[in-house]
C-alpha cells in the first residue's frame, strides 16, 4: 500500500524511506524486510544495493523480551514451502551480511555463526529477530535497563558490530484512556486542582506536589480511591461471587501469567500469612484483597499450574472463618482493557515483582502509578525509572539486582538452600503439597513445587525472604493513612515520563526522524 502510494503520487521510491518509517513491533512482522526488497526489486526492477539502502533506512526495530523463547525462529522447511521467494531474499541477504561481519572480524567463524540469519542447531532455521536487526538502521529496547541489558546479551555481536544503530525508547501509556476514561473521579480531582493541561502534558502532574500535605486534598484522594475501590468489588461479586470490603487495602498483580513474572512468588506470601493465623488465632494483620488477573498460553503447563495454585489458595483463605476475617483471593476471569478500567484505579498496591533482568519493561506497572497505586517490585524493567521517578521512599523495593542473579547462577544456584534456611518457607512449601489447598490432593500441584525445589529458574525462593520482609514494611505503611495518601499522590504526580506522549515524541526525534504538524481545528 505504500508503494502504491508512492507511484500514485508519482514520486521515485527511491524517496520511499524518507516519505514512510515503518518500526518492527517484535520479530511478528519481520518479513516486512524481505517483502519490501521484494517489491523493489521484483516488482519495481531496482538494483540490489540501492532496494537494500532504502530498506535499511526505513525499518526500525522494536525489541520487546531477552526470553530466548520469545524470539521467533522457523524451520527452513516450513519457510521455503510456504514463501520461497522470500528465503531466497533472506539467504542473499545473510550472505552478503556475511561478508560484512567476516571483514570486520576476520577469521571469528563462532562470531559468523552466532550472527547468522539462518540458524544450524537443531534444523536449519530463519531467525527473524538477527533478519529484523540487519534489515533496520535503528534498533531499541523499551527500558533503560532493558536496552542496556540487550546490548550486552541477546542482540551483543550485532551491537558490536553496528554500536550507532541502538538506543532507547522506555514505553509509556495514554493518560487518555488509563487515567481520564478509566478514573473520572481523579479527573475531576485533577482538573480541579491544577487544570486539564495534563491530559496532553502529564508532566503537569508535578504541580500536585503543592497539594500533598494538605489534609482536604489527601481526604479527597482517599475518597476518590475508596469510590474506585468499591466500583471494582461490585465488578468483583458480580463475576465471582466474593465479597470484598473496599476499606481493605486492595493489592494487585494482573499481568500474563508467567514464571518470571512470579505469580507463585505472591502466592507464597498469601500462603505464609495463611499459616500464621491457622498458628495463631490472636494474630491481626492489616487486611488486604489479593486481586489476580491474566492469562496462560494454552500449552503452557506451568502456567497453568499456577493459576491452579491461585485458586486453591483463594478458596480456603476466602471459606476459612479464621483467615477471610483479613484476607480475601481472587482471580479474575478473562482479564482485559474492559475489566482494566476498573482495577487499575482501584489498586492500592501494585504487584511488579519478576526476576531482575526479565521484563523488558512493563506498562502495567505504569497504568498502576499514574492512578496513584503504590509498588512493590524488584529493579527489572521499566520499574527502575518508575523508582527513579517516583523517589526511593515512594517505592517498596525487594528482591535480587541482576548483577546478584547473575552471580548467584553462576556460583551454583540451590533452591534447597533456601529452603533449609528458612522455615516459613518449607512450611508454605508443604502446605501446598500435602494438599492443603486441593481437598487433599498431593499430586496437581506437586510438579509446581518440584520445579521449584529442584529447578527455581527464576529464583523464587532466594526472593522469598526479602519479599516477606518488604510485605511487612507495605503493612506498616498502610497502617497511616496519611503516610500512605503521601506517597501515593506522589507517585501520580510524578508519573509524566510514563506518557505515550512522551515515548511517541522519542521515536518521532530519535528514530523516524519525523517533525511536528500543527493540525487547524
Amino acid at each position: 500500500d505504500m508503494v502504491r502510494i508512492m507511484r500514485g503520487q508519482k514520486l521515485p521510491l527511491e524517496r520511499f524511506h524518507e516519505k514512510f518509517a515503518v518500526q518492527l513491533n517484535d520479530t511478528h512482522p519481520a518479513i516486512a524486510v524481505a517483502e519490501l526488497m521484494r517489491l523493489l526489486i521484483d516488482e519495481h526492477h531496482l538494483d540490489w544495493e540501492g532496494a537494500w539502502a532504502i530498506t535499511v533506512a526505513t525499518f526500525g526495530y522494536t525489541n520487546h523480551t531477552l526470553l530466548p523463547e520469545a524470539l521467533e525462529t522457523w524451520p527452513l522447511s516450513i519457510f521455503g514451502d510456504s514463501l520461497p521467494r522470500h528465503l531466497e531474499i533472506i539467504c542473499e541477504i545473510n550472505d552478503r551480511f556475511l561478508d560484512e561481519v567476516r571483514a570486520k572480524f576476520p577469521g571469528d567463524e563462532a562470531r559468523v555463526e552466532r550472527m547468522s540469519l539462518i540458524g544450524e542447531g537443531h534444523g536449519k532455521c530463519v531467525r527473524m529477530a538477527h533478519l529484523a536487526t540487519v534489515g533496520s538502521h535503528a534498533i531499541n529496547g523499551v527500558a533503560a535497563l532493558h536496552s542496556t541489558l540487550l546490548k550486552a546479551s541477546v542482540l551483543k555481536d550485532f551491537y558490536e558490530m553496528w554500536p550507532e544503530r541502538f538506543g532507547n525508547v522506555t514505553n509509556g501509556v495514554t493518560p487518555r484512556r488509563f487515567l481520564a476514561l478509566s478514573n473520572p473521579g481523579l479527573r475531576r480531582l485533577l482538573d480541579e486542582s491544577i487544570g486539564d493541561g495534563w491530559l496532553t502534558d502529564l508532566g503537569q502532574l508535578r504541580r500536585l506536589e503543592t497539594f500533598v500535605d494538605d489534609p482536604d486534598f489527601r481526604r479527597r484522594w482517599r475518597e476518590v480511591k475508596r469510590a474506585n475501590k468499591s466500583r471494582l468489588a461490585e465488578y468483583v461479586h458480580s463475576a465471582t461471587g466474593i465479597e470484598l470490603d473496599p476499606s481493605w487495602m486492595f493489592d494487585i498483580q494482573v499481568k500474563r501469567i508467567h514464571e518470571y513474572k512470579r505469580q507463585h512468588l505472591n502466592a507464597l506470601h498469601i500462603i505464609t500469612l495463611y499459616n500464621r493465623l491457622k498458628q495463631n488465632p490472636g494474630l491481626a494483620i492489616a487486611p488486604r484483597a489479593f486481586i489476580f488477573g491474566g492469562k496462560a498460553a494454552p500449552g503452557y503447563f506451568m502456567a497453568k499450574r499456577m493459576i491452579r495454585l491461585i485458586t486453591a489458595v483463594g478458596a480456603t483463605v476466602n471459606n476459612d472463618p479464621d483467615t477471610n476475617r483479613f484476607m480475601r483471593v481472587v482471580f479474575l476471569p478473562n482479564f482485559n482493557v474492559q475489566n482494566a478500567h476498573l482495577i487499575y484505579p482501584a489498586a492500592n498496591l501494585s504487584e511488579q515483582i519478576s526476576t531482575a533482568g526479565k521484563e523488558a519493561s512493563g506498562t502495567g506497572n505504569m497504568k498502576f502509578m499514574i492512578n496513584g497505586a503504590l509498588t512493590i517490585g524488584t529493579l527489572d524493567g521499566a520499574n527502575v525509572e518508575i523508582r527513579e521517578e517516583a523517589g526511593p521512599d515512594n517505592f517498596f523495593l525487594f528482591g535480587l539486582t541482576v548483577e546478584e542473579v547473575d552471580r548467584l547462577k553462576a556460583d551454583g544456584y540451590r533452591p534447597a538452600d533456601f529452603i533449609e534456611r528458612d522455615p516459613e518457607l518449607a512450611e508454605a512449601l508443604e502446605s501446598i503439597v500435602s494438599g492443603t489447598f486441593t481437598h487433599g490432593d498431593t499430586d496437581v500441584l506437586r510438579p509446581l513445587v518440584d520445579n521449584l525445589i529442584h529447578h527455581d529458574p527464576f529464583l523464587v525462593l532466594a526472593d522469598y525472604r526479602a519479599y516477606i520482609d518488604c510485605q511487612a514494611k507495605v503493612s506498616a505503611a498502610w497502617q497511616h493513612p496519611d503516610t500512605w495518601s503521601h506517597m501515593s499522590i506522589l507517585n501520580t504526580a510524578r508519573s509524566g515520563k510514563f506518557s505515550s506522549d512522551r515515548s511517541i515524541a522519542n521515536y518521532c526525534d530519535d528514530i523516524w526522524d519525523v517533525s511536528a504538524m500543527p493540525v487547524e481545528l
